[in-house]
């Protein structure tokens, strides 16, 4: 701790030198970044392939090896060749030409169909439960339909889609370089599309407000039609809303979030059931948002992009269409364009002049060759009928996080129970409601496993692997020439875990390009020796440059938590500023580091973590284990009279290795508890193994600093409090705190939200009901001041560095 407050107090000292600063800035780029060749000749993995326990037809039918050899493609590149004509005069009007060229299906009566489906007419003759037709004239509950059809959609203007598909093409050249999209990729959506005969739904992340304008695009450019994209209300003002209905945009009803028991509820969900119903059998391609909008400081998985899904779930079961085929997608930037201020507060309304203000203030840092590159990545469809059949199977007993980790922290038992994890932090909303338990439990299952297939398919940026080396590597400072080598081995670490990155080029090129894009976080020191050193400048941007590193987290999340586990089984052993040497002597039992595994990923949030539904926390620990192997920082080590790991000759059958539970496909005798107690590790010795431990334990420090951090405010807060009166104190507490050690990295209100909202799942924290609304109180288990500590304790085992 104290050598790293020294390099930040030296980092500020240099920073301080402004002096020396040159403006390098501007030289040596002149570059345009070409995402086709494999980035130094390296093997590209192709990602995006779906579950193979839940969706092994889908897994084997819609993929063929020959896809993988496509290449990429630049969506905005659109030349004389994109178009039918040639000539001078076509080079210079083929953006023009080429957006009159795209076809865009017909549209379909919808208000007709939707007015005479089953359920609306149940509604308006007064035939469903708690139905609103009774003593009401027919004609005005039609017109109220209309109202309700209305404010969900209308029909596309195919004038304004060409019009709008035009003005995208040259604002989007405007701001990129260049949007890239797997040629592969696309092959299997469309294959999808055309065997099947399902309509395709698109689950996407949401990195930015500009994804539901970039993504119809890349759809309408390939082939794929006009897109539905479902909306957030809470992001657009209502002139706004009326433009994107036109562009094919949806939203869902005020009056659908409503009771269960109210009438108006009632008939907008009907209205909307049957519009998605109508949506689905004309087979027009639907896009739904898994994540937040940009800005919204809550849960990650969204409440209204799983309250869309539960609409598609609900149409398959009643069976209006057969199947749907699911397509998990991500979008990743060098720099998100619109990147949300830090508030825990809700944004206001984007309007349609701030939205064109936006794209004004884009298009002059464009001017300063500010340009940023964009990768779209579709990952495999997989069917969804598949999925609901196999999926219920993996589903097993869940204990809330206070049951299983709270007698831990307290002292009070030993033995972690043998159950998963339950921990729901997204509100369900009404539609979501609506369904059965069963259904509802499906729906967010589903959602947390897509939203896992797109990150997971998710190409890394080089501004993520800048941030990283610059802040958990080389914060006080790094030699041009050193980065350079350190991006290297990072790309190669990454590209060797099974994650693309998201450039290519020149080393030197792509570097200079990132460090451009960080200038404002990061300063350029000329040297005697003509090098230049690298400084990260100290102050509130490590919380931008710990952001941006996130996107790294998970390529290195199993490594990062076996390294954080191995550092809380040795400290009880070994003083942490001990000598690498003296930990290497120590056995660390197989079973103990099981322990260390599952008490981590307990504490570790859920939408953190995303593990798949189908995936045990046992079998996690297993992965974590063997990829501490593979990357060479634990060694087998055999005791004396033990039997070796290899003799498997004495092997007994016994019941139970007879029985195994759904998600564990693995053969070995380390599945057994029994079997394993005799097994040992030891930290490797090689020379790389010190840093790359200390660098992987520092991967999850912000979100662990943040953690003890909020231990340790507990005695200090204010409560009883609102759950954002609490996370603001929380929130200027860290940032107080960053002002004197210089841990910006944790002062993050994102990180806060996340400390509150376990804390309360731990049983730190209680809501209560009070006429002022939902109140938080210290519990009474953790008002003394000795379980406080033993919660600070706990949490910091895990922090190294």
């Amino acid at each position: 701790m104290d050598n790293m407050s020294g390099a930040r107090l030296r980092t500020q000292q240099r920073s301080c030198q402004s002096g020396r600063e040159t403006n390098l800035w501007s030289s040596g780029l002149g570059m345009k970044l070409e995402a086709v060749t494999p980035f130094l000749g390296k093997y590209r993995p192709f990602v995006g392939r779906c579950c193979q326990t839940c969706t092994p037809k889908s897994w084997e039918s819609l993929f063929h090896r020959s896809i993988m050899d496509l290449g990429f493609c630049d969506v905005i590149l659109v030349k004389e060749e994109n178009t039918r004509f040639r000539g001078w005069l076509v080079r210079r009007l083929c953006y023009f030409l080429w957006s009159l060229e795209q076809h865009i299906p017909p549209c379909w009566d919808a208000p007709q169909k939707v007015m005479e489906s089953t359920g609306v007419q149940n509604v308006i003759s007064g035939r469903a439960p708690a139905g609103a037709g009774e003593g009401q004239v027919p004609g005005l509950m039609k017109k109220e339909v209309q109202r309700i059809l209305g404010h969900f959609q209308t029909p596309p203007r195919p004038f304004l889609l060409r019009l709008f598909s035009w003005v995208v093409l040259r604002v989007l050249n405007c701001l990129f370089l260049n949007v890239q999209l797997h040629k592969g990729h696309m092959k299997m959506v469309h294959k999808a599309a055309q065997a099947q005969g399902s309509p395709l739904v698109l689950l996407s992340t949401h990195k930015s407000l500009l994804d539901g304008v970039l993504l119809p695009f890349v759809l309408l450019s390939q082939g794929l039609g006009v897109l539905r994209v479902a909306w957030e209300p809470r992001t657009c003002s209502p002139v706004l809303r009326a433009l994107l209905r036109k562009l094919g945009g949806l939203f869902l009803p005020p009056e659908a979030t409503l009771s269960l028991d109210s009438s108006e509820g009632v008939l907008a969900r009907a209205v909307v059931h049957a519009a998605v119903e109508q949506l689905l059998v004309s087979g027009q391609p639907l896009l739904i948002f898994l994540e937040e909008p940009p800005g919204t400081q809550g849960p990650r998985l969204s409440a209204l992009g799983q309250a869309w899904l539960g609409l598609v779930v609900q149409a398959i079961q009643v069976g209006v269409v057969p199947d749907a085929m699911l397509v998990p997608v991500a979008i990743t930037y060098d720099l998100v364009p619109d990147a949300p201020c830090d508030t825990i507060h809700a944004a206001a309304p984007v309007g349609l002049w701030t939205g064109m203000l936006a794209v004004l203030r884009s298009l002059r840092g464009w001017c300063r060759g500010h340009r940023v590159c964009v990768r779209v990545h579709l990952a495999q469809p997989f069917s969804l009928k598949e999925y609901a059949i196999n999926a219920r199977s993996c589903w097993g007993s869940r204990q809330t996080l206070e049951q299983l980790l709270q007698p831990i922290v307290l002292g009070q038992s030993t033995v972690v129970p043998d159950t998963e994890k339950e921990q729901e932090w997204t509100p369900v909303t009404g539609p979501l409601l609506a369904l059965k338990a069963e259904d509802q439990l499906l729906v967010r299952r589903l959602s947390r496993h897509i939203l896992n297939a797109s990150v997971a398919s998710s190409a890394v940026m080089s501004t993520a692997i800048t941030a990283t080396l610059l802040l958990f590597k080389h914060q006080q400072g790094v030699f041009l020439s050193q980065l350079l080598g350190e991006f290297s081995w990072l790309t190669e670490e990454t590209l060797l875990r099974g994650f693309d990155v998201g450039f290519s080029g020149q080393l030197r090129g792509l570097v200079w390009h990132t460090l451009i894009l960080l200038q404002a976080h990061v300063a350029l020191l000329r040297v005697h020796q003509g090098d230049l050193l690298v400084v990260v400048r100290p102050g509130p941007g490590l919380t931008y440059l710990a952001r941006l590193s996130a996107e790294l987290l998970p390529a290195f999340l199993s490594e990062a938590v076996g390294a954080c586990a191995v550092r809380a089984l040795l400290a009880r052993r070994v003083p942490p500023e001990g000598p690498w040497e003296l930990q290497g002597i120590e056995l660390m039992n197989q079973n103990e580091l099981y322990r260390q595994v599952l008490l981590l990923l307990h504490l570790l949030p859920q939408d953190l973590l995303l593990l798949q539904p189908c995936q045990s926390s046992y079998c996690y620990c297993q992965e974590v284990l063997d990829r501490l192997i593979q990357c060479g920082l634990l060694v087998a080590e055999e005791t004396p009279g033990s039997r070796l790991a290899c003799d498997t000759g004495r092997q007994r059958l016994s019941a139970r290795l007879l029985w195994k539970p759904s998600g564990d496909f693995t053969d070995s005798d380390s599945d057994d508890f029994e079997e394993a107690e005799g097994r040992y590790f030891r930290l490797s010795q090689q020379s790389r193994c010190p840093d790359f431990f200390l660098f992987l334990c520092r991967l999850l420090s912000p979100l662990l600093k943040a953690f003890a951090q909020a231990a340790a405010f507990l005695p200090m807060g204010q409560l009883p409090d609102t759950e954002s009166g609490y996370t603001d104190q929380l929130l200027q507490f860290l940032r107080a705190t960053a002002q004197e050690d210089g841990f910006f990295e944790c002062a993050d209100s994102g990180l806060a939200i996340r400390a509150v909202w376990t804390f309360r799942d731990l049983g730190v924290l209680q809501q209560m009901p009070s006429p002022a609304g939902p109140m938080l109180h210290l519990s009474p288990t953790f008002a003394s001041r000795d379980n406080q500590e033993k919660l600070e304790q706990f949490i910091r085992q895990f922090i190294c560095g």
